[in-house]
């Protein structure tokens, strides 16, 4: 008669690995307003496939984006500015629909660690890039359809949008709540692949929990953080980390 296995013991285990994921990757967005997919998705993916990653990243992105997007005046405005980009990012990620999950979903772990290499130098770099306002029209929707079908692939959606939304002279707080609405469309467009591939359903809502309050609670600490440590000190060893969880992701399933 065969023994039963006792599970109990590996779904706490990851269900506490999963808290502590989120709980860092939400102290980093608490202390630069950003870095919660980015974070989440490159811990995550080590231990599991990038679309189901993502599937757990969905409430945790989607809450704490919403709370940005709204939390200042400006939204009506960056709405009809960011309209290309955001309509790009749409497009892009339903045309990139099944890469995360689909027979393509063993190259996500690397376009990931791509991902994540290319943010951490452009991070790191003192180079920024400025868009003259007469391009944004078209420049937009470009690099909402790259960024898109980035996220499509990866789960992450920061390249290149952070560096358009950076680059086009938005105040500080403009770019805060900028980044908060492209992150919630962004969220809420890969939310629609991964229902339709099967991954994103009703038997992930503990899990889901777990990782929004983490995330909550994270984001409470950074921003406490926020006010003592040097912003600066903190963002460079951010995107050294990144560049080095990058080169992982990469170089893993190569020496496997």
């Amino acid at each position: 008669m065969a023994h039963a296995v006792n599970v109990r013991p590996m779904l706490d285990f990851a269900a506490l690995i999963i808290a502590a994921v989120f709980l860092l990757a939400g102290l980093v967005k608490g202390v630069l307003g950003l870095g919660l997919p980015t974070i989440s998705m490159g811990l995550l993916a080590i231990a599991m496939p990038p679309g189901q990653a993502a599937a757990m990243l969905v409430v945790p992105s989607l809450a704490t984006n919403f709370w940005q997007m709204v939390g200042g005046p400006y939204l009506r405005g960056l709405l009809k500015r960011l309209a290309g980009m955001l309509a790009g990012v749409c497009i892009g990620t339903w045309l990139g629909a099944g890469w995360l999950t689909g027979p393509y979903a063993r190259f996500g772990a690397i376009a990931l660690g791509l991902s994540l290499i290319v943010y951490a130098v452009l991070g790191l770099s003192a180079v920024r890039f400025k868009v003259p306002h007469d391009k944004e029209a078209w420049l937009g929707p470009i690099v909402g359809l790259l960024t898109g079908l980035i996220t499509a692939a990866t789960g992450v959606f920061v390249i290149p949008a952070i560096v358009y939304l950076q680059g086009i002279g938005l105040e500080k707080e403009e770019l805060v709540q900028a980044l908060g609405l492209s992150f919630t469309i962004s969220t809420v467009a890969l939310s629609f692949n991964l229902i339709g591939a099967g991954v994103l359903n009703v038997s992930l809502a503990a899990t889901a929990i777990i990782a929004l309050v983490a995330a909550l609670a994270g984001m409470w600490i950074g921003q406490v953080v926020r006010l003592r440590l040097e912003q600066a000190t903190f963002r460079r060893w951010f995107f050294i980390g990144l560049l080095l969880l990058g080169i992982y992701l990469i170089a893993a399933p190569l020496v496997r």
